[in-house]
């Protein structure tokens, strides 16, 4: 069996009378490739603020390698390998590609302190940054200024600085979100690539997405999970039609 990297006991949720997030044992297993769906509104991004500790739960526990994180910070979960991209990225615009991964890499190795300028003189920040960049294909832009990329690099940027911090846990919010047609392939190949050991959640609306990517799938509705199967089992499935894949299909119609 798996090792479990990532689990939730009962975890929960709620603002005010809204249950955002209603008792959800999930697991993440080494090596995962899992995506979670559902309709807008499900509890999907709540969810993931609360693995990342952006938010705390109203009950239940999250645990990482069978470690308690519960009442640990956003920013100690990090340090403990988790990592996430957004949603709409969250990039130093102003700075080169090659700055910006090496803010990432140096605040992972505790070096950044000591840098005066972000991409500073510590040598081996940069080699790592820019074995990174090779990896994502991204080496011939490392000094351009991120706001010089077209949208789908720059969400590749995104995912460097997120592999800068070495993650054991990596969450994907919608990664191609915003990106034109055209280039959606550019992320998902580098998904595709990421190291076999990095357990990986994406959150995609996308079902062509999920389908490529994704080895389980886990579906919530109305804050609690609804089904968990594999991409096949959850296509199948007429209830998960109705109330999820139906709706995907009509948005792509009327989109």
């Amino acid at each position: 069996m798996s090792e479990t990297r990532l689990e939730t006991r009962a975890l929960s949720r709620n603002f005010g009378a809204l249950k955002a997030v209603q008792a959800v044992n999930f697991k993440l297993d080494a090596g995962a490739r899992h995506a979670l769906i559902g309709p807008n509104g499900a509890g999907k991004t709540t969810f993931i603020n609360l693995l990342t500790g952006v938010l705390s739960p109203s009950h239940g526990r999250v645990l990482l390698e069978g470690r308690d994180i519960t009442g640990t910070t956003q920013a100690e979960r990090v340090k403990l390998g988790i990592a996430r991209t957004f949603q709409i990225n969250r990039l130093f615009r102003g700075l080169s590609v090659l700055e910006n991964i090496c803010i990432s890499v140096a605040e992972r190795a505790g070096a950044a302190a000591s840098m005066f300028y972000p991409a500073g003189r510590r040598t081996d920040i940069i080699d790592e940054s820019m074995h990174l960049l090779h990896t994502l294909k991204l080496a011939e832009t490392a000094h351009y200024r991120v706001s010089e990329l077209p949208y789908g690099r720059q969400r590749l940027v995104e995912l460097a600085i997120a592999l800068g911090l070495k993650p054991e846990v990596l969450l994907l919010d919608e990664p191609a979100a915003g990106v034109p047609s055209a280039e959606s392939h550019i992320i998902l190949d580098a998904i595709e690539r990421l190291p076999n050991d990095i357990a990986v959640l994406i959150i995609e609306h996308d079902m062509d997405v999920v389908f490529r990517f994704a080895e389980r799938v886990t579906v919530m509705v109305s804050g609690a999970v609804f089904a968990e199967g594999t991409p096949r089992e959850i296509e199948a499935n007429p209830q998960i039609r109705e109330v999820y894949l139906g709706q995907a299909v009509q948005r792509a119609d009327h989109g």
